[in-house]
């Protein structure tokens, strides 16, 4: 019969060990000092040393064990007794015990047991027991004939790759894939949960979990699933390591043995075990974003909501953790999130928040999935808003943890894309930007940039009353984070200004551009980067957008903003960075003689009395049609009215190439281009015609 499991990611165990003689010739010591010493000693008297009797009977042998056994005993789930050890230099002497040639299995067993707990939930444990070379010693007494030696050595393994210091186990190569083949083909349950825990700590590239997939290992897994309640554990977690994010590997497991194996996990969410059953749940989760053509019954995710919902009320681990299985199941899933909803999630997760204490992970989890629920769907704001939540929600905004503060602000965001539950009941704007303003000064950059989330979507939702924006002083903060070092933090500060920015009155925008500074504005869109750049110059649009005075400020103090653009589009940098600067360069455009001008500068520049390439060419003849479509417009708003000025700038596009390459886009399979192509082109002829050229 296969040995009794007891591992996974569970709590450390103490190793069942051999009976041993109490008539031991003097009583040991217990304390951690003595113990530590006795061990490591190398000279007469020592435990292990060369004077001590060897061989399981003998008197230095036994003495090794009780104190390999003492030492167990006290730094099982005892974390201060265990830094205690590792300042007392113990792991060194009790891995040594591993690599003795002639060490009884009582010995080997109480220093496995001992090894695993020290590596067991603190990492200096786990790094020291690396370091001593326990893993090699371990994995080769899973080879010792004795049972129970090959028992505690395989959780002692289970407790290391649980560690995020242990090793990564490279499946990539043939031996190590053959020995752990060997592991899962075990007759000892405590091996073969080992092979799983390997597997999900290892498997972390499409290279392992293909390699792994070609080696058969789902199959083997899915013949575990008959085992124990752990072992079955364990083999789910893996599964889910192995599919995930691969769709090669997740559409072979669907349809293997005629999709048996698929049903023989689904039938797995009604287990008994709750574990079992969330284990289950983020398997199917994963396959079912791996590859959503294998995974369409929609039944079946009805059944993994409902599942996932009963999950919540489980105590520890499975209840903390289901809220986030439900999240990643319904993530950006109009339709997922609409069975949420019917299935009453909104209410059942607002009823646990509201009877449990924010002090909890599963706080942080809830409102995580609630943040969710409304990312897309305006009836779960509504009815979330409806209730008490929303004063909760709130409250964590000032909480203590980082975490709850973080999963507040991620509420508030998707919630605040609806401008009528912004404005209307329990969650009203006056009520909320204080805290939010608040938490970007917080120490956490995590908390700054979930409050910049949220005050983004507030920026653009709050269209008619951004005066209250402007007063909260969350203006000078924002321009405080734009300076960050912080590459995140200075990309949410500029999508916030820009959403401020969009739509504003014209003395509003002046007050930012106050706050903000000209010098600022171009240190910006000349920033390290793209995606900064690229959102500042968006920044600059909408500061543009219906306000005519505005243009003073790119072309003014010296052409401070005019100049930046223009070195960002002439160094051709990302796409999207020129698409947005050609977009400022149409709006300048579109304006008077002497914003077209300074366009023309940037666009089709003089350099001693000769024409510089321009890279007009270049963004017209880009496979990004949004670009070619944003310069078309620049230069239709360059050509246009008929004027003499016109005719001067039509022939100065002709000089620089740009009008032969419109014309050569006269057949773009891109329609808005094709549009644009020949209304410039017609322009070109008015002008023409009108004797201006």
């Amino acid at each position: 019969m296969p040995a009794t499991a007891s591992g996974g990611a569970r709590a450390e165990e103490a190793a069942s060990a051999p009976s041993v003689c109490s008539s031991a010739p003097f009583c040991m010591g217990t304390r951690p000092e003595e113990l530590a010493a006795r061990l490591a000693a190398g000279g007469p008297g020592g435990v292990g040393g060369p004077g001590a009797g060897r061989g399981e009977g003998g008197e230095g042998e036994h003495e090794r064990v009780l104190a390999l056994r003492e030492i167990k005993n006290q730094i099982i789930g005892n974390r201060t007794k265990k830094l205690l050890y590792l300042r007392l230099g113990a792991v060194p002497a009790v891995v040594a015990a591993l690599a003795e040639p002639g060490a009884s299995p009582a010995a080997l067993v109480q220093a496995a047991a001992a090894a695993g707990s020290f590596a067991c939930g603190v990492d200096d444990g786990a790094r020291a027991v690396l370091a001593a070379g326990a893993v090699g010693h371990l994995t080769r007494l899973l080879a010792h004939p004795d049972d129970k030696v090959v028992d505690a050595c395989a959780r002692a393994l289970r407790m290391i790759y649980q560690s995020k210091q242990a090793p990564t186990f490279d499946v990539n190569n043939e031996k190590n894939m053959d020995f752990l083949l060997s592991l899962l083909d075990s007759e000892n349950e405590n091996v073969t949960e080992l092979a799983a825990n390997i597997i999900s700590y290892s498997c972390n590239s499409n290279t392992e979990q293909l390699a792994l997939c070609g080696a058969g290992v789902p199959q083997k897994l899915v013949s575990l699933f008959g085992g124990s309640m752990n072992l079955r554990d364990a083999c789910l977690e893996s599964m889910t390591a192995v599919i995930r994010n691969n769709w090669e590997v997740a559409s072979r497991f669907a349809s293997m043995d005629h999709g048996k194996a698929f049903r023989s996990i689904v039938a797995l969410i009604h287990d008994r075990s709750p574990r079992t059953r969330l284990l289950a749940c983020l398997c199917l989760i994963a396959l079912g974003h791996a590859s959503p053509c294998h995974f369409p019954d929609r039944q079946i995710k009805t059944k993994l909501i409902l599942v996932l919902l009963e999950l919540i009320e489980e105590p520890g681990h499975v209840g903390d953790e289901a809220p986030l299985a439900l999240t990643t199941l319904i993530k950006d899933s109009v339709e997922l999130q609409k069975q949420a909803f019917s299935t009453n999630a909104v209410a059942k997760l607002s009823n646990h928040l509201l009877a449990n204490t924010l002090e909890t992970r599963r706080a942080v989890t809830i409102l995580l999935a609630l943040a969710e629920l409304c990312s897309k769907q305006e009836e779960s704001r509504s009815q979330l808003m409806s209730g008490q939540v929303s004063t909760l929600i709130l409250d964590a905004l000032k909480h203590d943890c980082v975490d709850i503060r973080v999963a507040a602000c991620s509420c508030l965001k998707n919630i605040s894309r609806s401008s009528k539950v912004l404005s209307a009941g329990r969650l009203s704007c006056d009520t909320v930007i204080a805290p939010l303003v608040q938490l970007l000064y917080d120490s956490s950059t995590s908390v700054q940039i979930a409050a910049l989330g949220a005050i983004c979507n507030i920026a653009v939702n709050l269209t008619p009353r951004k005066s209250v924006l402007l007063h909260s002083g969350v203006v000078s903060q924002l321009v405080h984070l734009s300076k960050s070092m912080d590459p995140t933090l200075r990309l949410k500060s500029v999508l916030a200004l820009r959403n401020i920015m969009f739509l504003m009155n014209p003395k509003d925008k002046d007050l930012i551009l106050k706050e903000l500074t000209v010098s600022t504005l171009s240190s910006l869109i000349c920033d390290s980067e793209h995606s900064v750049q690229e959102q500042t110059l968006a920044l600059v649009q909408n500061l543009l957008d219906g306000y005519v005075g505005s243009v003073n400020y790119v072309i003014g103090e010296d052409g401070m903003v005019i100049n930046a653009i223009s070195r960002q589009l002439n160094s051709a940098s990302a796409t999207g960075v020129c698409i947005q600067g050609m977009l400022v360069l149409a709006n300048m455009a579109a304006g008077n003689e002497l914003n077209k001008e300074a366009v023309m500068d940037v666009t089709v520049p003089h350099r001693a009395d000769r024409i510089k390439p321009s890279f007009v060419v270049n963004f017209l003849q880009s496979k990004d049609k949004q670009l070619r479509v944003a310069t078309l417009w620049c230069i239709l708003n360059l050509i246009y009215p008929n004027s003499e000025s016109s005719s001067t700038r039509v022939a100065r596009l002709q000089n620089a190439g740009v009008i032969s390459q419109v014309k050569n886009m006269i057949n773009d399979p891109c329609l808005d281009c094709k549009l644009r192509v020949r209304m410039v082109l017609e322009h070109c002829l008015d002008n023409a015609a009108a004797g201006f050229m």
